[in-house]
This record gives C-alpha cells, structure tokens and sequence, in this order.
C-alpha cells in the first residue's frame, strides 16, 4: 500500500558559513572602498586648508606692508609740510616776496569742520585746517572759524560759520585765514571759510547750519600790517575770493546804558606816523598804544608754539607752569618758562577719517587733569601725568565749544551747538544738571561760551541768538536773559570780584555787565545791566578774558588784533597785531604777567604785559 503522505525529496543547500562568509567579504569591500574615499577627502581638505592658511598669511604681511607705507607717508609728508612752512615764514620774516603754496598742498581738499565757534544745529561744525592749505580749518560753527554758523551770509547765524566737523562746515580753516603768502591781507578783506578753515561757497554762506558759530577765520577790514609787509598787501590774494566785506565799525557803535568806551581807533592809525614811545615793534609783530591817555603796560613777545592745523584755543594751568593748545585731533601742552612742548595728548580710539577739532580746553584747579571737548560731541577727562583718559563724558547732540571747571575743581561746565549747557561731575563722570534754552530768540540759540562764577552759585552761557544766559547752580533754574548785542555773543567771562560778567560778540563790541544782588526768589528785577559798550574792534570779538586782578580786559578779534582795555574807563590801553589771522582764543596767566592767544595762522604765543610807569 502506497505511503498516503508522499513527501517531496529534500536536495541539500550550500552550507550557511560560506554564504555568511561571501556576505562579509562584500561588506569589507564597500567599507574599505568609502574608507579610501574619506581618506582622499581628508587629504584634499588639509591641502586646501594649507592653501588658505598661506594665502592668509600672505594678506596679513601685504596688510602690514601697505601699513608700514602709510605710516612711512604720513612721515614724509609732515615733514614736507613742516619744512615748507618754516621756509616760509623765514621768507616773510625777512621781507621777501609772497610764497605761493606748492602744488602739493595745494591738492588738499578743503575740509569741512570749523574751529571754536558754536554750531547752529549738527549740520556744519567748524574745524581749522591744515597749516599750509589755502584755507584755515573752521572752529565750531565758524566762530573763530570754530563757532556755529547760522543762516546769515556768513555761513553762519548772523553772518557766522558753522561748526566742524557738521558736514559743510561753518568754521574757517587755517589755510583761509590768510593769503596764499601766508601774509597779511590785504586791508579791507574778509574771507569766509567753513569748518576747515577753507573758503566758503555761495550756497555755504547763504545756508549755514543751525546752532553753529559764524566764520571768524579771515582777514578784517582796515588793519595796518608792518612796514615790512605793507607792499605784500597791495595785490588781493586768492584767500579774498567769495570773501564777505565786514563792514567797518561806524562811529555810531551801540552805546551801553552807562557809557561807552572808544579805543580812539587804534587800527586806523598808521604805524609810521606814531611816536616811538606809543608804538613796540617786533619782527613780525607790533604794539600800538592809545595817545589819548596814558601808557601804562609794555607788551613784549614771549614765546611762539608752531601748530600743524588752527590752534581753536588756548588755556593755562591754575599755576601759570603750563599752557594747553587745541587742535586738529591733538591737544598739547606747553611749558610756559621754556615755550618746549611737554605731551601731546590724542584719542587713539577716535575715527580716522576726516578732521577732529578740539574746540575746548580747560585744566582742573590742581593741574592734575585736562578736559578737552571737540567736534565729535565728546568731552573726554585726561589725567595729565598718565597721559591716559579718565572719563569720556557722552550727552552732548552737537560739537563742545567751551568748557569750565568749578573752583573746587569737582565739577565741570559744557556748552554745545545742541542748546545745553551740562554740568558733570568729574569724580564719577556723570551729568548732573541740563540747563536747556527753551525760550529761543529770533534764531537757534547754540551755546558758544560758558563760565563759572568766581563763587560757582551762576552758570553764564553765551549763544547764536544775541542772549547772554544766567542760570542758578544749586537750583538749575534760569534767572535772566540778558540782551542788548545786536549779534551772536560768543564769549563770557566772569569778572575776578564776581560782581561783573563781560561778553564779546560778532557786533564788534565787548560789553561789561553789571551782576545786580539776587532776590530771595533769585530773580530780582534788572538783575543785570549794561554798564559799558567798548568799541574798537573792526570785526568779529571771538575771546575775551579778565586779568586776575581785574585791571585789564584782554580781547581778540577777526581783525587779527588783541585789545587791552581798562574796565573802569572802557578805553583801550593798546592793540597788538602779532598774527596773520583771526585771534580765535585768548588767555591769561592767573598767577604771572602772561596771555596767550591762539590765531588761525596755525600758531599760538605767549606774550607778557608789565605795568611800568607813565612815560613823559
């Protein structure tokens, strides 16, 4: 009987090893195959890594070449520059022809910063220029080729720059304070540079910015130069070019509500004609005295301190031992006794590009910091003996024109373009009050001077709107608003007693204030009045400053003249030409028989004033 279940016969299979084995051979062999491939890949990748890391190392020693050149240039050509200008001067202190400016500075383009005057509003501040350009660098706003400009013709508000470093500048520039021989202008010119000291367009002029100061950089009208560079002033200079005439100043000067000074006219006098015991001369500079009363100081040259760019301002330490200059991007110390530099003090960290002004100086009481404000909005704290920044105090919207510290040297004064004056203190580097000008006049009120009371209660600012402001310190409240300058103020000083304020303005006149007593209430009627208006100047009054004993009343001028004034009288003792530009900055020693002035002409001086008997 057959097997009801038939089963199909079973053929046997390869043997499971081997086909495990086939499978791990073929397993082995993609492996190995990916395993080359990562390897050649690694091999590309450290090749190109190779590659990149020699071509870095060859940008790095290009970069550090092409340094090294720029460096070497920069070398080169402030040596170029120095050793011109010197050339130069030897020339015209010898009585040669004018020296027209090389090509090569001439390729300088104009710069568009100015020098110390307030801007008008952040568009144009004032820089001064390059020493050897055509054109001196602005100040702010175009004051002394540093102070804000307004919308006059000027550039500036009333005819004024505007600030450097503002886009196109109100400010004169070194190069624009005087002709191409780098002598004195012709009489009866007036230049009207931007904030680099350079001339000013027609659209520049018509259309200053807000809040900066007038152009102050230029010759003035009617002044007598030396014999020696009489004849130089006979053919215009290019300098004249869009140049605006400054009218000269009328006999009928506003009279102050208690009288007026008159200086008897010194700068229309003629050098030739005076007595010898009414006139100093110098090489390259004189002194002539008022013949109208008697002679009562000598004035005689000092020290001169060469500048690369136009020197925005001048400031003695509280011990008279040292003199602080500002600027194109440096600040720099003096020795007073030698006239030999001691530092030169520059912010590494500040941008590269384009100018940077210092507009304002000022040391601490004891000497042991300087506070400098520029064109970069910035007031920065330097400790003197380090060499090093202490604070950096940031707030301010435009370019700083002036600074002051408190007796006890614990606090600091700011006045800017932006409308504010700030006080800060220096220990800690905060702001601790804004006095804002909020009741603007008939134009944008930037601040162009600020001051201490001798006793720290009164904070005076001067601005583009004609006003002399007065706050109290302790309150931060506002007591009055002075008015009585028919253009933008641009300096203030606090008499020595504190019973005075004396203010210098585009008006051509220096006024002197009477400080009536403050009320419980702090605002007294007619707190402050006019006492007298001296008249002299023939143009812009950019500085003003009280000897410490209160006698003298120093002042200097776009008519490139320094003034001597008696505050009882208001007579002018004597003027003195000593540079080729505007005297943009004035200063005096409190504790010696100095002053400084700082002028577009890229340089500042030391001079000293003694007292000597009256000569018969």
């Amino acid at each position: 009987m057959s097997n009801v279940y038939n089963h199909r016969q079973m053929v046997p299979s390869a043997p499971l090893s081997s086909r495990v084995t086939d499978l791990l051979e073929s397993l082995r062999s993609e492996y190995d195959l990916l395993n080359q491939e990562a390897s050649n890949m690694r091999l590309f990748k450290d090749e190109y890594e190779q590659r990149a890391s020699s071509q870095i190392g060859e940008m790095q020693v290009i970069q550090q070449s092409l340094a090294e050149l720029e460096r070497a240039h920069h070398k080169i050509k402030q040596q170029y520059e120095e050793e011109i200008m010197r050339l130069r001067r030897e020339l015209e202190a010898r009585g040669g022809p004018p020296v027209t400016p090389s090509p090569f500075l001439q390729q300088q383009p104009p710069q568009q910063h100015q020098p110390p005057l307030p801007p008008q509003q952040a568009q144009h501040p004032i820089p001064m220029s390059q020493p050897h350009s055509a054109g001196i660098p602005h100040g702010p706003g175009g004051m002394y080729g540093g102070m804000p400009p307004g919308s006059a013709p000027h550039g500036g508000p009333n005819g004024s720059v505007m600030p450097p470093g503002q886009g196109h500048g109100g400010e004169p520039h070194p190069g624009v304070y005087m002709n191409q021989a780098g002598s004195y202008p012709p009489p009866g010119t007036s230049v009207v540079v931007n904030s680099h000291g350079q001339p000013m367009t027609p659209q520049q002029q018509s259309g200053g910015s807000k809040d900066r100061k007038p152009n102050v950089m230029g010759p003035s009208q009617g002044m007598q130069p030396p014999p020696s560079l009489q004849q130089q002033q006979q053919q215009p200079g290019p300098s004249q070019m869009g140049s605006r005439q400054t009218p000269t100043q009328s006999s009928g000067a506003v009279m102050a509500s208690k009288g007026q000074g008159s200086s008897g006219q010194l700068a229309d006098m003629d050098l030739h004609n005076v007595p010898p015991n009414l006139k100093r001369e110098g090489p390259d500079w004189f002194v002539i005295f008022n013949p109208k009363i008697p002679r009562l100081l000598n004035i005689e040259h000092v020290h001169t301190l060469d500048h690369t760019s136009v020197v925005c301002c001048v400031k003695f330490s509280n011990d008279g031992k040292y003199l602080a200059t500002g600027c194109n991007r440096t600040t720099q110390i003096w020795s007073v006794a030698t006239g030999n530099k001691e530092c030169v003090l520059a912010d590494e960290n500040a941008p590269k590009n384009g100018d940077l002004y210092i507009r304002a100086v000022c040391f601490s009481p004891d000497g042991k910091y300087l506070v400098t404000g520029a064109e970069d909005k910035q007031i920065r704290v330097w400790d003197v003996q380090k060499r090093t920044i202490r604070h950096i105090l940031s707030g301010h919207d435009q370019d700083i024109y002036s600074l002051d510290f408190s007796s006890d040297g614990k606090m600091i004064l700011s006045g800017s373009g932006d409308r504010t004056v700030r006080l800060w203190n220096l220990e800690s580097g905060k702001e601790l009050c804004k006095f804002l000008i909020e009741d603007l006049g008939p134009k944008d009120a930037g601040v162009t001077s600020v001051a201490f009371s001798p006793n720290d209660k009164l904070v005076a600012a001067a601005s583009l709107d004609k006003m002399i402001r007065l706050w109290d310190v302790a309150s931060g409240q506002p007591l009055q608003r002075v008015d009585g300058h028919k253009d933008s103020v641009y300096a203030v000083a606090f008499s020595p007693d504190g019973q005075s304020l004396l203010s210098g303005s585009l008006d051509k006149t220096l006024r002197i204030w009477d400080l009536g007593r403050y009320g419980s209430n702090g605002r007294s009627a007619d707190m402050v009045t006019c006492r007298s208006s001296l008249v002299g100047h023939k143009d812009f009054v950019l500085s003003v400053a009280y000897s410490p004993d209160g006698n003298w009343i120093v002042s200097g001028s776009k008519d490139r003249g320094v003034q001597f004034w008696d505050p009882r009288s208001g007579q002018t003792q004597c003027m003195l030409q000593g540079h080729k530009n505007s005297v943009i900055s004035v200063a005096l020693s409190p504790t010696q028989t100095f002053f400084a002035t700082g002028s577009g002409d890229c340089r500042a001086r030391i001079w000293s004033y003694e007292t000597i008997q009256q000569q018969m």
